[in-house]
């Protein structure tokens, strides 16, 4: 595997990287990931997700929680990736999220993320996620490895 050109990851392949099962795995493909640095991919939404008929009757639409969790899940990739880091999973320090428009079923999510800092376990990065071409939803996302950050975390002691 080239870590500089990238390399694709489909349904099954992911899981090698990314914790999260159905139904909450909110990424179908990765079309391309460069470890440490990128990841992009989407997610199909179809009239069949578990979340669409009680959110909203009537006017479903794809929860703006469940957009950042895509975005996330996306981000991680881009870390889990990384020789030796494969099955780690990570945890939410912090997310800026914004949603520019709803998403309905019947679209595709596509979805990029940058990674713009990766130190002690902790990645800093970014996401955007468009369905037709157009901004659906942006987040700056801290999320952290807590195996590899509490490595860092100053020892207290015993406590008895």
């Amino acid at each position: 595997m080239d870590e500089k050109k990238g390399f694709s990851l489909d349904g099954y392949a992911l899981q090698k990287y990314q914790p999260n099962r159905y139904p909450f795995l909110m990424i179908d493909y990765v079309t391309e990931v460069i470890p440490g640095k990128s990841a992009r991919g989407y997610k199909n939404l179809s009239n069949n997700e578990w979340f669409f008929p009680k959110h909203f009757e009537g006017h479903p639409n794809m929860p703006g929680a469940l957009q950042l969790e895509a975005l996330a899940q996306m981000l991680t990739v881009a870390i889990t990736t990384l020789p030796g880091m494969a099955g780690y999973a990570t945890h939410a320090m912090k997310h800026v999220v914004r949603f520019r428009k709803e998403i309905f079923p019947g679209e595709r999510l596509d979805i990029e993320t940058e990674v713009k800092s990766w130190k002690r376990g902790i990645c800093i990065g970014t996401g955007r996620g468009y369905t037709n071409g157009t901004l659906a939803c942006e987040a700056e996302m801290t999320i952290t490895i807590p195996e590899i950050f509490k490595e860092y975390l100053p020892d207290h002691g015993a406590r008895e």
